[in-house]
């Protein structure tokens, strides 16, 4: 399956948690919070299948990423508990969480890519499905640290 495929039937969400000040930070791009665009209209909420579909299996995501990005694959950790999924005019988009383990969020990396690193509280007024699922990483990756 082609990169342009994959990205077509997935979205992403980035993150950064910096584990001693516990802040977490989320790319903002032009078209919203995940990457490469925005969910698609129509997308509504819907139960992960039974058996997942071609096409959306999360390193090779994670690899049509680093194609599309630059990003370093090595810098990148793919968060397995989170499970977004969407049906679309066009069949189901699964959204995937990849967290950048370096010590520092990549800002010039992201900003480079036309992004920038927001706090959850920054993003207020954004698109609410995008905010939803960016609530749920906020819980998995900053939530239950202590």
């Amino acid at each position: 399956m082609s990169k342009t495929e994959l990205l077509s039937r997935n979205r992403v969400i980035l993150c950064h948690f910096d584990d001693y000040s516990h802040a977490l930070l989320f790319p903002k791009w032009a078209q919203g919070m995940l990457w490469p665009q925005a969910l698609p209209e129509g997308a509504e909420s819907m139960a992960a299948p039974a058996a997942e579909p071609p096409g959306h299996e999360t390193e090779a995501l994670k690899q049509a990423v680093v194609q599309d990005t630059g990003l370093n694959p090595d810098e990148l950790d793919s968060v397995e508990d989170f499970k977004a999924w969407f049906q679309t005019p066009d069949g189901p988009l699964r959204v995937h969480l990849l967290r950048f383990n370096t010590p520092d969020a990549p800002k010039p990396a992201i900003n480079a890519l036309g992004g920038t690193f927001k706090a959850l509280s920054e993003l207020r007024g954004g698109n609410m499905p995008e905010l939803l699922l960016l609530r749920e990483a906020f819980r998995l990756v900053g939530g239950a640290q202590s």
